[in-house]
């Protein structure tokens, strides 16, 4: 990860594609085919293109962010309150981050649900991922060509004016990027975290004796169930020896930060709790380590604390060995977790309880100063005491 010059990101030198191996439809294309992104150059243009992602997420405010998280936990949550069920996976986690990634790109409420499963389709390896990326890829072009004419305080229109002066199909590309990998890690890290919260004893006994933040606990779903697994990464500039293997130039590395974060040199004792400790490769390293990882954590963060504290009675609804696994050659999320809770008895009680849609704020700039309230301080929840930060 941390040596371009013997193992680079420029997937073109695969040998695979040199010698015409790779069919145009092949499910690797979405993700390995060369395409004008800073994850396939190495160098100056490497600079430059991620010069002007780094730039868009950086301005970003983060307390903007994790208003528009709580803002659509409570619509989400409202959809399913009164039932006193859901499935935490599809109603919930595979929604949150889409909803709020699609306003900090500039995008209408309205595209978001449609996004979801061609988002994470695309990058399955599936038979429709060529499909689902076209579809993802028409929405962003007509996205930026509206950007062009209407720009905004959003990341579609800080790429548009970047000095780096991004071609259009550069900056859809960028978009693309930064959607796909924001959306499927971060709908991985909820899923894992909620999975734990509701199922490891010492997980959740660690919360409530105040040795762990749920900060903390993200990291350490982040170094036992990376969001990303394992993902075709290097491509070697020449012959080489690694791990005892030899390396020809040309070959396709596939990394698996999975396993690294197992190593037992690293972790002799997995049992341990990993607190304070960024050092895991959920996020990569090296001069391509993902720039927006801290916006995955403030949407997992917000997101799980705000569920918590709406639905603080909530539990799986079926036993634990009967949880299922959906995994593909990049990753692994739980298939669903379907849980009960105490159903809100009517439609004002639900709007009380999860807050009424008001309008929000551009995220790009801070939230107003909030004038004190002179009515009385809500109950704090259980959940809420489990979740203190330090």
């Amino acid at each position: 990860m941390r040596n371009p010059s013997l193992f680079s990101r420029d997937s073109s030198r695969w040998t695979a594609f040199q010698e015409n191996r790779v069919p145009a439809d092949s499910p690797l294309m979405p993700v390995v085919a060369p395409q004008p992104l800073c994850v396939f150059t190495d160098g100056d243009e490497h600079a430059r293109l991620r010069g002007a992602v780094v730039y868009g997420l950086a301005k970003f405010n983060r307390h903007g962010i994790r208003r528009y998280v709580t803002h659509y936990t409570r619509a989400l949550v409202q959809k399913f309150a009164a039932s006193g069920s859901a499935d935490l996976v599809r109603d919930y986690a595979e929604q949150l981050p889409m909803l709020v990634m699609s306003r900090l790109f500039g995008m209408a409420p309205h595209e978001a649900p449609a996004l979801v499963e061609p988002t994470l389709d695309l990058i399955r390896g599936s038979e429709t991922a060529a499909a689902s990326n076209q579809i993802v890829t028409n929405v962003l072009k007509d996205l930026v060509q509206h950007k062009n004419t209407k720009p905004g305080n959003d990341l579609a229109s800080w790429l548009i004016a970047h000095e780096s002066n991004l071609s259009d199909t550069e900056i859809v590309e960028h978009l693309r990027l930064v959607l796909v990998a924001a959306h499927s890690n971060t709908v991985n890290l909820i899923a894992h975290t909620i999975r734990m919260l509701l199922t490891d004893r010492r997980f959740r006994g660690s919360l409530s004796g105040g040795q762990m933040t749920l900060p903390d606990a993200l990291e350490q779903v982040m170094w036992d169930s990376p969001p990303t697994g394992a993902f075709p990464g290097r491509w070697a500039t020449g012959d080489t020896m690694l791990g005892g293997q030899q390396i020809k130039a040309g070959d396709m590395l596939v990394l698996c930060p999975a396993a690294a974060n197992l190593d037992p040199e690293q972790r002799p004792d997995l049992s341990l709790p990993m607190h304070g400790n960024r050092s895991h490769l959920a996020l990569s390293a090296g001069p391509h380590e993902c720039p927006g990882g801290d916006i995955g954590r403030a949407i997992a963060d917000t997101g799980i604390d705000e569920l918590m504290a709406l639905l603080p009675d909530m539990r799986l609804a079926i036993p634990e060995h009967e949880l299922r696994t959906t995994t593909d050659w990049m990753s692994r999320r739980p298939t669903a977790l379907p849980v009960k809770f105490t159903p809100l008895r009517s439609s004002a009680t639900a709007t009380k309880a999860t807050g009424a849609a008001q309008p929000l704020p551009d995220a790009a700039v801070s939230p107003p100063e909030q004038k004190p309230s002179s009515a009385p301080p809500a109950a704090r929840p259980w959940w809420r005491s489990l979740f203190s930060r330090r």
